[in-house]
């Protein structure tokens, strides 16, 4: 397809992006051109926007950014076999070699050569979005484009609380930015006996009850390590999903962990962090997971069947809608920390 569209452009080395006129992507043999119907903001896009110290080591403008996403094939290169033109689409974000030893072992998601849509090539933030077929997940055309955006963090909020059992457990999730508020929802359609949501936001702290949260609680009023003591009866939670980055509540997440527990960290500390390891780790016995991603691709098949049984809700957390140029508007509100999820329509 041939002509120019509308994109959201990193055009610079600095805070902010620019609503330009680019060419429409070119497809090759194994590709699929796809008309995007909506897409959702990251925090990772957050970082993009305002430049943090992340992104002034990771990205290389100018580029199209954003990468979660969903919309219709428009066309289809001629080895593609998987997806047929008019099919509604979603993408696994993750571009991987296939070679690796990660890759050739079941490991996809942690392959070394991995290449992210809207980081380090084009992303989504468009009207239109080539990609490799072999990404491309179909969605049922039931389920609307806006929840299907995000159905990419998603993922990641099933990837990081379904890596060890939480059925009849305590669950605490530090953080409830939009992963977070999912993470909750995850947990309670997993059969955790409490969900515990830290945070310091109370918008989000009423997104995440909205969600399936027992108990939430302002680390800024109440102190996190007092509460967790007494609704465990002194024993602590069992699983810590840590969606904050903070150094103070990391430290706390590893402090409020049972003996025997396991402590699941998605999020991404722009510093070291001081964690100690004698007696928080070690003596206790825990487990300490890094989680990157999707597992390519059984965490899609989960994420599919949560939403297709109706075990998660997504639409209460997806609390804006803005036509693509009103961009700003829905960065502004990702600063402000007064959303939850915000898609943008093209």
């Amino acid at each position: 397809m041939d002509g120019k569209m509308k994109a959201i452009v990193k055009d610079r080395r600095g805070p902010g992006a620019t609503m330009k006129e680019v060419p429409i992507p070119q497809i090759g043999y194994q590709d699929v051109l796809i008309e995007v119907k909506a897409t959702s903001i990251c925090g990772t896009d957050l970082h993009i926007y305002t430049w943090d110290e992340w992104s002034q080591s990771r990205v290389k403008p100018p580029y199209v950014f954003g990468h979660e996403f969903a919309g219709v094939v428009v066309e289809k290169g001629e080895l593609v076999n998987n997806v047929e033109v008019g099919d509604h689409v979603s993408a696994e974000t993750h571009i991987v070699c296939g070679h690796c030893p990660q890759c050739m072992t079941g490991q996809a998601h942690i392959c070394a050569n991995t290449e992210i849509i809207g980081v380090d090539r084009d992303g989504c933030f468009a009207e239109y979005v080539a990609l490799p077929a072999e990404n491309m997940w179909k969605n049922d055309h039931d389920l609307s484009f806006a929840e299907a955006s995000v159905q990419e963090p998603f993922g990641n909020a099933v990837h990081t609380v379904l890596a060890g059992d939480v059925v009849g457990k305590t669950v605490a999730v530090i953080g409830c930015g939009p992963i977070g508020i999912m993470a909750v929802g995850v947990a309670k359609a997993a059969g955790a006996a409490q969900i515990i949501a830290f945070d310091l936001n109370d918008y989000r702290l009423d997104l995440a009850e909205k969600m399936g949260a027992t108990r939430t609680v302002n680390s800024l009023h109440e102190d996190p390590l007092d509460i967790v003591r007494s609704l465990t009866n002194g024993q602590g939670v069992d699983v810590v999903c840590e969606m904050s980055g903070h150094p103070v509540a990391m430290d706390q997440g590893f402090k409020m962990v049972t003996n025997g527990g396991r402590v699941s960290i998605l999020s991404l500390p722009v510093k070291p962090v001081s964690i100690d390891i004698t007696n928080d780790i070690v003596f206790k016995g825990i487990t300490v997971q890094g989680i990157t991603g999707r597992k390519m691709y059984q965490t899609w098949q989960q994420v599919a069947g949560l939403l297709g049984s109706g075990q998660v809700d997504l639409k209460p957390m997806i609390t804006h809608h803005f036509p693509l140029e009103d961009f700003e508007k829905g960065f502004q509100l990702m600063i402000e920390g007064t959303c939850g999820k915000v898609v943008l329509h093209p």
